[in-house]
């Protein structure tokens, strides 16, 4: 008997809208993110399990802080895993490094895209997205610059203010130079980009605390994978406060991840047309500590060699 075939077949069971030959991974960190990179996986998008018995997988090495907090992966068309993360709470660059499968990584990098930025607080949150219009890697972030922005400076936590930059990179050694990505007059972090087949949907956290908390999760649009984005939508999150959104398209559906870091469990909202929320919360399960991460997608038979050796 062929169980290795059966176990691909067990796998890939597309009951959550994807490819047989791919399955859900979600990267994410714990405590402070001292010790480095955790994964999950799950065949249906609600059931989660922990890999290496929620042992990391990579130990954070750069950056004068050494933590990765907000690890964000995604499958390059050069068939490599790239990661970046946030360094630390008060660092002016982000950390990358790449990998063929999950398991043994590049030599860590540090990226400096604020160093030019003398007054800039911290680099949070990192995503990265493909842009197959300019076959390049687009990275983007939030970043608190003092005074910048100074009709909003009192309305953030202990003085932050952010907004979200970017750098694009063809080979993760040269970048652009820094530019704002978006701002709509509201302190905004936790940026993530769903591509879809005719534009790009920004899922973000209006991160204001004063007078009145919001710290909800909205979306906004665009038909360019740069901007400019729309206005961000109403809160598609409830009475709780939700950080770190991350979206999948799930057949006719979108479901949006998060962390209800108060609460200290994840979250998450669907929807049929991006306008009418509904909170599928209490669907989802996930073993170990999990918070802040993405969810991506991984390729059958990378995904299977993992599972078989950390499950």
């Amino acid at each position: 008997m062929n169980y290795k075939r059966i176990l691909l077949a067990l796998l890939f069971i597309p009951v959550f809208g994807f490819a047989q030959d791919e399955v859900l991974f979600f990267s994410y960190f714990k405590g402070n993110g001292e010790d480095g990179l955790h994964l999950a996986y799950s065949k249906d998008g609600y059931k989660w399990n922990t890999l290496k018995h929620d042992e990391s997988f990579l130990t954070p090495a750069v950056g004068e802080s050494k933590l990765m907090r907000d690890p964000c992966i995604i499958y390059g068309p050069d068939k490599l895993f790239h990661m970046v993360w946030t360094a630390g709470w008060t660092e002016k660059g982000i950390g990358y490094a790449s990998s063929k499968d999950l398991i043994n990584w590049s030599e860590q990098i540090y990226i400096p895209v604020m160093q030019q930025e003398e007054t800039a607080r911290n680099c949070w949150a990192p995503e990265i997205i493909y842009d197959d219009v300019e076959k390049q890697f687009m990275i983007f972030w939030s970043t608190t610059i003092p005074g910048r922005f100074q009709e909003t400076d009192a309305i953030g936590d202990d003085g932050y203010n952010h907004r979200m930059y970017y750098v694009t990179t063809k080979d993760f050694e040269t970048f652009s130079e820094t530019k704002l990505f978006y701002d709509r007059g509201f302190n905004v972090i936790d940026g993530s980009i769903l591509k879809l087949d005719n534009k790009y949907i920004l899922f973000l956290k209006n991160e204001t605390r004063w007078p009145e908390p919001e710290k909800n999760i909205r979306w906004a649009s665009s038909a360019n994978i740069e901007g400019p984005y729309s206005e961000a939508s109403e809160p598609i999150t409830g009475d709780y406060w939700a950080e770190g959104p991350t979206g999948i398209k799930n057949g006719d559906k979108y479901i949006v991840y998060f962390d209800k870091y108060l609460d200290k469990e994840m979250g998450a909202v669907e929807s049929s047309d991006l306008k009418n929320w509904k909170d599928i919360s209490d669907k989802l399960s996930f073993t170990g500590g999990v918070r802040h991460g993405t969810v991506f997608k991984v390729p059958g038979k990378i995904a299977a060699k993992i599972i078989k050796n950390y499950k």
